[in-house]
């Protein structure tokens, strides 16, 4: 150990190079990098009184320009690009960010059709959601083709057809099998299958997506995508129909953006992936933003939605209607309360004590 320490002291680079078997731009390295600058970008909102997407709003475009890395991207954007997409999202600004305030951004849910739900659940929680004005469903599909077509036909039949109904196959097929399997679903009308196969493989979510152009199935991906570029050459490609951005993947605020300002460039609709905890609260401020200052429309987006663990939040989202209701308080909406943070914390939390002392017993 010493020695692994000397030979760094001589040579700093041994540590960088290090990083890049777990990096670049990707994986723990990348995740870590997130977890920093949105703390940046919550104490920066929070030093000026504001809620994030504000922040953003507020912010003159120069300066929002000024905070993206526009390496590796500049064969599809570049900064005079950034630059006038934001000033040509001036112009009726003021009465988008009214629109936001006194209706919210429209939502999805998720929270009705898990894998394994029996039945007798999907009914209940689709009544429920439907009683509380939900009209944006997605359902989980891929482990059983049968056991899929009963699920979505119950789903359908219960919302009926003028509600969106939207499929996830979290990354289970092969190419020729994703495009199989959805044309047996197409009955059913989804608005889009998401993650139909690896979120790595570009050409297969284009193979894809043009198979199923013909069905009028649309291909959203991207909660598992490491990086800008590779957001980049799924928008090249066409690949998919419906982006999805998620706060914690990329490099925070930051390089979500730059995606936000390419999706606006190619047309494409961004729907955030919002399913973990804190991700409701954090992805809110960023689709506002998007509507208020870069796309200008909410044509075919929605942002998802779950309804579990909001409770852990000092500030948790809030839901009107089947929409999100902009942030009033400063910052980005994830500090935790601190009597969550001490039962949940490791060894010595109330949580783990419990778990570990169910392992030895």
């Amino acid at each position: 150990m010493r020695k692994m320490d000397s030979r760094a002291t001589e040579s700093p680079s041994l540590w960088g190079k290090a990083l890049k078997l777990i990096g670049p731009e990707k994986g723990v390295v990348h995740l870590a990098t997130a977890a920093v600058l949105n703390a940046v970008w919550d104490l920066w909102a929070k030093q000026e009184g504001k809620p994030l997407w504000k922040l953003l709003v507020d912010m003159d475009p120069r300066k929002l320009v000024s905070c993206l890395d526009f390496r590796y991207i500049t064969d599809v954007l570049t900064e005079e690009e950034a630059y006038e997409i934001l000033q040509k999202g001036q112009v009726g600004k003021k009465e988008r960010e009214e629109q936001m305030l006194a209706h919210g951004y429209p939502a999805y849910t998720t929270s009705c059709a898990w894998l394994g739900y029996s039945d007798a659940t999907l009914k209940q929680l689709c009544s429920k959601a439907l009683e509380d004005g939900w009209t944006r469903f997605k359902v989980k599909v891929g482990a059983d083709l049968q056991d899929d077509i009963r699920r979505c036909r119950l789903i359908r039949n219960m919302i009926g057809p003028e509600k969106t109904l939207m499929m996830d196959a979290n990354q289970r097929w092969d190419v020729p099998e994703a495009v199989e399997w959805m044309a047996k679903l197409a009955e059913f009308k989804p608005l889009w299958i998401e993650e139909p196969t690896s979120p790595d493989d570009i050409l297969g979510h284009a193979t894809i997506s043009k198979a199923l152009v013909p069905l009028g199935i649309g291909v959203a991906t991207g909660e598992q995508c490491h990086n800008r570029v590779i957001f980049k050459q799924l928008l090249q490609a066409k690949a998919l129909q419906f982006l999805q951005i998620d706060s914690c993947r990329l490099g925070s605020v930051n390089e979500n953006l730059s995606v936000l300002l390419m999706a606006k460039k190619f047309d494409i609709p961004v729907c955030p992936h919002a399913g973990g905890v804190g991700l409701c609260e954090l992805v809110q401020h960023l689709i506002i933003f998007d509507f208020v200052s870069v796309s200008a429309s909410l044509k075919d987006r929605m942002c998802e939605y779950v309804d579990h663990l909001h409770e852990h939040f000092k500030y948790p989202v809030i839901i009107k209607k089947a929409s999100y209701m902009p942030p009033k308080d400063a910052g980005y909406s994830t500090e935790m309360k601190e009597e969550s943070v001490k039962k949940h914390q490791y060894p010595d939390g109330e949580v783990w004590e419990k778990l570990l002392a169910a392992q030895v017993n």
